[in-house]
Order: structure tokens, then sequence, then C-alpha cells
């Protein structure tokens, strides 16, 4: 009831400013063909970049007609929906570029709301894109709950589009995102020799591509490290050569005398 009660008074006091606004009361938003008017009291009430806008002798406050670059027409609608209503559209297939455009306008309350319906959409074609926006926005839950999913299946999100289309396009965020995903945990450097070998044998097993990379720069014994290392550029394809004389992972495995390698890779 408190919750209501402050969006309430809110927009009582919006309302009021509004009476008092003048000529210069409604401004016109455009992104792309989308052209919206609202009023510059509810936006820079809600907005502290819109605020920030008005507030100063800008392009903008100056004009009455403000651009949105990088924002879809229909985001837009939602955003100043969002600012008038304060309350979050249940649309998932568009709740990433809302997330962004309330990123952008400093729009917290609605930036969170987008984190939880980007998250509570991932799936093996989404995650990458989930994990890259997180990154990108500084959306800490987002990046934690993409970064889990992800782990509990790195080569199915590697294989999609999604990734592609990532790499191809924010490389950066993407970059950020392996390092998260690899970076060895601090209690493996902690591990004995024969500890590390024998995780690294099972991490190999199960192609916990994570796992391989904290143990082979844990310090893994150094035959078991070529052979997991011979896994991950091969992309865990156990047929595949490598850059080491052309051999396969089986040819190290053998050249190494790891019988369970062997074994498993065979």
């Amino acid at each position: 009831m408190e919750a209501v009660k402050d969006i309430t008074e809110t927009a009582a006091v919006d309302l009021g400013d509004l009476l008092d606004a003048g000529d210069d009361a409604v401004v016109i938003l455009e992104a792309g063909d989308t052209r919206l008017l609202a009023h510059r009291a509810v936006l820079a009430d809600r907005s502290p970049v819109f605020a920030a806008m008005f507030a100063h002798d800008t392009l903008e406050a100056s004009s009455g007609a403000v651009s949105i670059p990088d924002v879809g027409g229909p985001v837009l609608r939602q955003l100043v929906s969002y600012l008038y209503t304060l309350r979050a559209p249940q649309l998932p297939s568009t709740a990433p570029q809302l997330l962004a455009a309330a990123d952008k306008y400093g729009v917290s309350r609605l930036k969170e709301e987008c984190e939880r319906q980007v998250a509570a959409q991932l799936t093996v074609e989404t995650a990458a894109a989930a994990a890259v926006l997180a990154v990108r926005h500084s959306c800490s839950d987002l990046k934690h709950a993409a970064l889990a999913f992800i782990k509990t299946c790195p080569f199915e999100v590697m294989a999609t589009q999604g990734w592609a289309d990532a790499m191809l396009h924010q490389p950066k965020d993407l970059i950020e995102v392996s390092r998260l995903l690899y970076d060895p945990p601090p209690k493996s450097r902690s591990l004995s020799a024969k500890e590390r070998a024998r995780r690294l044998v099972q991490a190999a097993k199960q192609r916990a591509v994570g796992e391989l990379r904290a143990l082979i720069a844990a310090g893994a014994d150094v035959g078991a490290r070529e052979v997991a290392a011979a896994l991950l550029v091969a992309g865990a394809d156990r047929g595949a050569t490598t850059d080491v004389g052309g051999k396969t992972a089986l040819d190290l495995a053998r050249q190494n005398n790891h019988r369970r390698l062997v074994e498993m890779l065979s």
C-alpha cells in the first residue's frame, strides 16, 4: 500500500506542475518515424537526464524537439508510458532494448524491472546477448544470472547465432563475458598437483570448459594440460587436430601416457 501511495502522490505533484508550465509545457520526442508529445515536467521529474537537458541552454530546451537515437519507436512509447504511469510494460521481447533505454535516461526502477524480465527468459539462444547486455549496462543481477546459465551449457551457447552476433558486433563486451566465465576460482590455485591432474581429467571428460581453463591456469600436469588445451582449441572435438604438430587430443593423450584420457577419447 505504501508503494501505491508514493506513486499517487508523485503523480499528483506532476499534474500540479503541468498547470503552471505555460506555453513550453510540451516537448516532441522523435525516434525514427515515431513522434510523441510529452510534458517536460513529467520527463524531468522521472529522468535526471531529461531534467539536465531541459535545465540548461541546450538545443532540445530551446527547440522543443528531442531526438532519441538508438531507440526504436515501440521502445520509446514504452519508456514514455513508464515515465507517466510508473508501471513497467510486460513485454519480454522488448525488455533488452527497454533496459538499454532506461539506463541511458537514468530510469533506475525501470532498468531493474527489465533486468528481471530478461533474466526470467534466459535460454541457450538468448544467454549470450543477455550476458553482453548486462556487462554493457552494469546490471549485476542479470550478469550473475546469465553467467551461471552459460556455465551449465557453454558449448551449446557458444554454438548459437547469438554468440556469433555478439562476437561480430560487441567483441569487447564478449571478451569481458569470456573473462568472467573462465577466470580461475581462487581455490583452484591451492590444490595439490595430484588433485589438479585428477580434476583436469574429470573436467575434460565432462567437457567443462571453464573448469579446464581454471585448472590449466592453476598449473595442472604438463602432459595433461596439453591434452586439455587440445580439447579447448578443438572446441572439445576429440577428433580434431591441433597446432601441436597436427596431432589430435587422443594422440597427445597416448604420447603422455594418460591412460584415462586415452580411454575417454578412444
